[in-house]
């Protein structure tokens, strides 16, 4: 795994501070995120072209074409992208930093049935309960 700064404080999403401005999240998700938008969160975080395309449950093939076609992600792969940068901030402010984060995301949990919090990105509700479990953490409560 390649190391990379992360920012702190603030959004791996462009032009958000934090999750509190819902209005422009679910704008965007209704227009679609650019695949050079897209590019800007991918590049924060440790995931590969290939996770993500398992992540949203398209080809790499189609990710490319979105490249090339510069054209919008769809309404709900755009939601899927932001919902997986909003958890990536979320991680990084629970964990300390991304590193610890990054460590987290490959550790099988014991709170999470042994299963490698990873491998929940692709499903809403596998991402709903990664952001409870760092929730959990973040209030002291064994996860």
């Amino acid at each position: 795994m390649k190391t990379k700064t992360y920012q702190t404080g603030g959004s791996i999403i462009p032009g958000i501070a934090k999750e509190r401005d819902m209005v422009y999240l679910v704008n965007t998700a209704r227009k679609g995120l650019l695949y050079v938008e897209f590019m800007k969160i991918a590049a924060q975080t440790p995931f590969s072209i290939d996770d993500w395309s398992s992540f949203l449950h398209l080809s790499e093939r189609t990710i490319q074409r979105y490249k090339k076609e510069n054209k919008p992600f769809d309404p709900i792969h755009t939601e899927k992208i932001l919902e997986i940068a909003l958890l990536y901030d979320k991680g990084i402010d629970t964990l300390g930093n991304a590193t610890n984060f990054n460590l987290w995301l490959e550790t099988p949990n014991v709170g999470l049935g042994g299963v490698i919090p990873k491998t929940l990105l692709d499903s809403t509700f596998g991402i709903t309960m990664l952001r409870n479990t760092l929730m959990r953490i973040e209030n002291g409560i064994p996860a």
